[in-house]
């Protein structure tokens, strides 16, 4: 039985021979390797080219700016499940990015997909009216503006702000961060109240302007947590809390059923 396409047998991403490694297109040990740092083979390995400077700068900003927040869900989950499976990293690191969606981490992607949406809707037009109507829609099915409130930051991401200035400062900021702006501006009117931009609604604003591909979005987030939880987990190794975390949990949780 088939299943989905079947007729692009082919990736443009890598191969090898007996004597060498070509990574798009380019010789890792020859060109790579010694040459080029993580951030710019991370642009290289997901658009297949290599970065500008202002492209590299601007994923190098964002991956520090979204690696580490304290003891979040996803830090929370790989520091119990190591505590359970201190054998096994890679699970606990999984567990970790197993839970990067739509509420936590991975919503830079759904912010991503909002703003080059508006983006598209508005095209040569005035960008006001468009943003407009689509606030009103989200505002009649109560549905959360993605990139935008924090539990904490209630004045203000301070990643958000620093990434935003970091492009003005560079001059990357283009259509979809000028569409963040718009939507946050015109929020008080649309949901009677005024809502800051979050980190997950900087981020897809300023890599996509800097031509990151919006299917890739998520990935940013992923790879820079990845490196945090392998932080978190060092030290769970040698300063256990994961077990503290799982009798906190229990505290606070009362039973109610029969």
């Amino acid at each position: 039985m088939r299943i989905g396409k079947t007729d692009q047998p082919f990736s443009a991403i890598c191969t090898s021979d007996a004597e060498s490694i070509r990574v798009r297109g380019l010789d890792l040990c020859g060109q790579i390797i010694g040459r080029m740092d993580f951030t710019s083979y991370f642009w290289l390995l997901v658009t297949g080219n290599t970065p500008s400077d202002d492209q590299r700068f601007m994923a190098d900003a964002v991956l520090a700016a979204i690696a580490e927040h304290g003891l979040v869900p996803s830090v929370v989950a790989a520091r119990m499940t190591y505590a359970a499976a201190p054998e096994a990293m890679q699970g606990a690191v999984a567990a970790g990015l197993s839970g990067c969606g739509s509420v936590v981490l991975g919503s830079a992607e759904m912010a991503g997909r909002f703003l080059a949406d508006l983006v598209e809707a508005a095209g040569a037009t005035a960008l006001e009216p468009v943003v407009t109507a689509k606030l009103n829609e989200y505002r009649a099915v109560k549905r959360a503006i993605p990139g935008f409130g924090h539990p904490q930051h209630s004045g203000g991401d301070p990643r958000a702000h620093r990434l935003l200035g970091l492009a003005d400062e560079r001059g990357i900021s283009g259509a979809h961060v000028a569409t963040l702006r718009a939507v946050k501006a015109a929020l008080p009117t649309a949901f009677g109240r005024d809502l800051p931009i979050n980190v997950n609604g900087a981020i897809p604003a300023v890599m996509l302007d800097a031509g990151f591909p919006l299917p890739a979005l998520k990935g940013i987030s992923l790879l820079a947590r990845t490196a945090s939880l392998i932080a978190h987990l060092r030290e769970e190794s040698e300063r256990p809390i994961g077990f503290i975390l799982s009798a906190e949990a229990a505290k606070a949780i009362r039973y109610d059923g029969e």
